[in-house]
C-alpha cells in the first residue's frame, strides 16, 4: 500500500487531493494506494468570500465529505503538530501518526501580525472562517456610530473596506496602507477602485503603516493616532513553516521545478504555503495560482507511482480581480507575469465575472474526480488543460 497524506484542504491542497484520488481510481490497481487528507475543519472554507462572511452574510456549506469518499480514501479531522522525515510520518496534535510515502504540503498562510506591537493581541483577521465569524459577531455588537480601520491596503484590505461599508453604513471605515490602493492595477481600473471607496465613505490614509494596536486605537508610523473600535489586519502573510524544510523569511517551503521541496524531494508544498519561482519571480499565493500548484502535485506524484519522472510547473497569471462590495467589482486582465495588461471590467459585468469565477471553485474540484488517470498537463495564462 503506497499511502499519499495531504496537509491541508484550502484551495490548493483539496485540488491536489480530488486530482490524486481521479487519477489513482484510473490508473493504478484497487488497494495499491490510500490518499489520506488531514484538515482542521470538516468543510471547505471559501477564502474568496471570507470578506462577505465578516459582515454577517451566511456562505454555503460545503462538507469535505461530499468529495472525499470512497475506498482508498480517508478524512482525518484534526490539526498537524509535526512532520518526521526520519519516520515519514506525520503527528498530529491529538498522539495520532499518519505514514506517508508521498507528502503534500498545503496549510496556507495566515495574516502576519508578528510584526506589530498589540495586532495578535487587538486585531481581527479574516484568514479562517472562525476569524470571520468573530469580526461578524463584533461588528453586531457595536452600538451605533463606531469606527474600523482596516490595516493593510492589497486586495484583502479593499475587499473587506468595501463590504464593511457597504453593509454597515454607520461605521466609519478607514483604510490604511503604505501604498495607493490598487497600486498594481492600470490607470483606469484604479480610478474606479478609488472612485468606488469614496462613494462608499471608506476614508484612505496611504503612505503610511500602522506601528501599534492598542484596544480602541492605532498608531501610525508618521506619528498620527486613529480611533479604532475595531481593528482588522490584512497586512502580508506568513505560513507555518515545518521545521527541518528550507523556508523562504515568510515561513514558505521553497520548492524546486517540480514543486518537491528542495530539502525534503518526498514533499510537495502548494499554494501559498509554497515559495514557487517562476521566470518572473516568486509566485504570489492565490486561488488563481493555488490550484493549478495542486493539480501540478497530483500530476506528478501520479507520474512518480508509475515510475516516470516529475515535470516542471510553469504558470503565468490570468487577471485580477477585486469585489467592492456586493454591486460593484473590478477585474484587470493581465500578462503572464501578473503585470496589468490592456483590458480590463468594473461595475456589474465585473461582479459577474468574480462571481463565476468564484463559484466554480467546488464544480472544478467534483470534476478532478473524473480526471483520467494519465495524460500530459500543458499550462496556458491563468489555468490548464489535460490531455
Amino acid at each position: 500500500m503506497r499511502e499519499i497524506v495531504v496537509l491541508g484542504a484550502g484551495y490548493a491542497g483539496l485540488t491536489a487531493a480530488t486530482s490524486l484520488i481521479g487519477r489513482t481510481r484510473r490508473s493504478r490497481p484497487a488497494g495499491e494506494v490510500r490518499i489520506t487528507v488531514v484538515d482542521g475543519n470538516t468543510s471547505f472554507t471559501e477564502r474568496l468570500r471570507l470578506h462577505q462572511l465578516a459582515t454577517g452574510q451566511p456562505l454555503a456549506e460545503r462538507p469535505y465529505a461530499d468529495l472525499l469518499t470512497g475506498p482508498g480514501v480517508d478524512l482525518v479531522t484534526g490539526e498537524v503538530a509535526a512532520i518526521d522525515m526520519a519516520t515519514r510520518t506525520v503527528r498530529l496534535r491529538d498522539g495520532r501518526t499518519l505514514p506517508f510515502h508521498f507528502l503534500v504540503y498545503g496549510l496556507g498562510s495566515r495574516a502576519d501580525t508578528t510584526g506589530v506591537p498589540g495586532a495578535t493581541e487587538n486585531g481581527h483577521t479574516v484568514d479562517t472562517a472562525a476569524d470571520a465569524s468573530r469580526l461578524s459577531r463584533r461588528l453586531r455588537e457595536l452600538d451605533g456610530p463606531a469606527t474600523v480601520v482596516v490595516c493593510g491596503a492589497g486586495l484583502t484590505g479593499v475587499e473587506t473596506a468595501t463590504e464593511m461599508a457597504e453593509r454597515h453604513p454607520a461605521l466609519a471605515v478607514t483604510l490604511v496602507g503604505d501604498r495607493e490602493p490598487g497600486a498594481a492595477l492600470s490607470p483606469r481600473p484604479r480610478a474606479h477602485l478609488r472612485a468606488a471607496l469614496d462613494r462608499l465613505g471608506v476614508r484612505v490614509i496611504s503612505g503610511s503603516t500602522v506601528t501599534r494596536v492598542h484596544p480602541g486605537k492605532v498608531e501610525l508610523a508618521d506619528g498620527r493616532t486613529l480611533t479604532a473600535d475595531v481593528t482588522v489586519w490584512t497586512a502580508g502573510v506568513r505560513a507555518p513553516g515545518p521545521a527541518g524544510f528550507a523556508t523562504d523569511d515568510r515561513g514558505r517551503i521553497i520548492t524546486d521545478e517540480m514543486l518537491r521541496s528542495v530539502s525534503h524531494p518526498e514533499v510537495y508544498a502548494v499554494g501559498d504555503a509554497a515559495a514557487i519561482r517562476q521566470t518572473y519571480g516568486v509566485m504570489h499565493g492565490t486561488c488563481q495560482s493555488g490550484m493549478p500548484t495542486g493539480v501540478q502535485a497530483a500530476l506528478n506524484i501520479s507520474r512518480e507511482l508509475a515510475g516516470r519522472p516529475p515535470t516542471r510547473f510553469r504558470y503565468g497569471y490570468l487577471h485580477t480581480a477585486v469585489s467592492l462590495g456586493r454591486h460593484d467589482a473590478v477585474v484587470q486582465f493581465t500578462g503572464p507575469d501578473n503585470s496589468p495588461g490592456r483590458f480590463h471590467l468594473t461595475g456589474r459585468v465585473a461582479v459577474r465575472y468574480k462571481e463565476t469565477v468564484t463559484s466554480s471553485v467546488w464544480p472544478s474540484m467534483a470534476r478532478m474526480l473524473r480526471l483520467p488517470g494519465t495524460g500530459r498537463l500543458a499550462w496556458r495564462r491563468g489555468g490548464a488543460r489535460t490531455r
